[in-house]
């Protein structure tokens, strides 16, 4: 299976240059291909090249065809960059595309001279209208999923179309985001990190919703101070890792569900290539170092990120300050680093091994554990799981980043601007790098 991968924003400039117009038109995109441990391919675009008036051999209402200068120059630099190509095309009209006999002889002369002068990746073709696009493996009939990522994550394009009657259990949902929405919720695979006081009532919340495919991350065990806060434990599960205990609890609404339990720490490199399976993260630590992580791999591989926190500020067993936050990281959307949301020195500190923090002279001891309250994480975590419906399902939610004072009873959104130079989410940094740059996690 192949799927191909682009940032919405990408998509929208495609639709907009493409169609429309009097004649038919072209882009080759330039993707970087990495591998899921199922066997499925991705091929993560990362630029679109446009090319001029000057550049096309013929171009008309019903057929567009690039000079083979153009492709080989284009092919030169792919070669260079080890990337994949799409060539994109459009089709009059305002219904969905298909691929034409004119598309097929073409295909079949690119695929041959890709073969001989750019062997190893896979290349794939897109054609757009304006009623929907259609993808296929480059001088194939293999047609491959088109996944856009952004504000939302959309499925543009599937040749595996899923029918059969839903489960009662859905009802009410079904009448609210439709069956649609319902039958993304049981497509995915969803990563949650840290199962603890946000993360089990995620865990709790997903399998509810009907997510029946989970990657569940956490080192630690119950202790006696989680059991006020993680459903579903008790002090029986004292000792237990708290990915069991999360598990557990899934597979009593659910137990067909398919659940990958990870009891390591995402810092660790390994350990964070185990989510590039996932097409959803949610983030439910407490470590700025994970956050780094987990936004890297966010805009690298163009897996949506929704992250959560709960900050609660006591003096002498009474509460000063209550916020919480819910934040979705993704293409076109600010990361932690615009946003000025990660301590550096921090990121640091969680970095080191254990030998390593034992001799750096900065550590002072350790850190005072902070004050929980489920009821508290439970308004967070729900907050982001309504994010996530808004993300996949179509839940009418505008609101991409939220902050909750619950002293003041105030919640309201908020928006940082992307850096054109960060080096996390802009094309100058990760973005869409895919297997071309490391994982800058902890070596095991």
């Amino acid at each position: 299976m192949i799927d191909l991968v682009l940032a919405e924003a990408d998509y929208e400039a495609i639709k907009a240059e493409l169609c429309g117009g009097e004649t038919e038109k072209c882009s080759v995109l330039l993707a970087n291909q990495t591998t899921r441990s199922d066997g499925t391919q991705r091929l993560i675009v990362r630029e679109i090249q446009w090319p001029s008036s000057s550049d096309y051999t013929r171009i008309g209402k019903l057929e567009a065809e690039l000079k083979p200068e153009y492709v080989a120059r284009v092919t030169k630099r792919a070669k260079r960059e080890n990337s994949a190509l799409v060539f994109v095309h459009s089709h009059p009209g305002e219904h969905a595309p298909y691929f034409s006999s004119i598309d097929d002889a073409g295909e079949k002369h690119l695929s041959s001279f890709l073969g001989r002068r750019h062997p190893h990746l896979t290349h794939a073709a897109l054609v757009v209208s304006a009623g929907g696009t259609r993808a296929r493996g480059l001088g194939t009939s293999e047609e491959i999923r088109v996944i856009s990522v952004g504000a939302t994550r959309n499925i543009l394009f599937d040749p595996t179309s899923i029918n059969g009657v839903l489960p009662e259990e859905f009802d009410r949902q079904v009448r609210a985001f439709g069956e649609q929405g319902q039958r993304k919720l049981g497509q995915l695979k969803i990563a949650i990190i840290g199962v603890g006081g946000t993360g089990s009532i995620v865990a709790q919340q997903l399998v509810h919703l009907g997510v029946r495919d989970f990657i569940l991350i956490d080192p630690d065990v119950i202790e006696a101070t989680n059991l006020n806060r993680v459903p579903n434990a008790t002090a029986a599960d004292i000792g237990k890792p708290k990915t069991e205990i999360a598990a557990r609890y899934i597979r009593t609404i659910d137990k067909s569900a398919v659940i990958k339990r990870i009891d390591e720490d995402v810092i660790e490199t390994k350990t964070a290539r185990r989510l590039l399976d996932a097409d959803i993260l949610f983030g439910c630590t407490d470590s700025h170092g994970s956050r780094a992580v987990l936004q890297q791999i966010a805009y690298q591989y163009m897996i949506p990120f929704i992250d959560m926190g709960v900050t609660l500020i006591a003096k002498a067993g009474s509460m000063t300050h209550v916020y919480g936050r819910a934040q979705l990281l993704a293409p076109g959307l600010a990361c932690f680093t615009c946003s000025s949301l990660l301590d550096p020195n921090q990121v640091r500190q969680d970095m080191l091994t254990a030998f390593e923090r034992q001799a750096d002279p900065y550590i002072q001891g350790t850190r005072e554990p902070a004050p929980a309250v489920i009821s508290l994480n439970g308004t967070v975590s729900s907050l982001a799981v309504t994010m996530f419906l808004s993300v996949v399902a179509g839940m009418p939610m505008q609101a991409r980043h939220v902050l909750y004072n619950a002293i003041t009873s105030v919640m309201r959104a908020v928006r940082a601007t992307p850096k054109g130079d960060c080096y996390v989410c802009s094309r100058r940094g990760a973005f869409a790098r895919g297997d071309s740059w490391p994982i800058f996690g902890r070596e095991g």
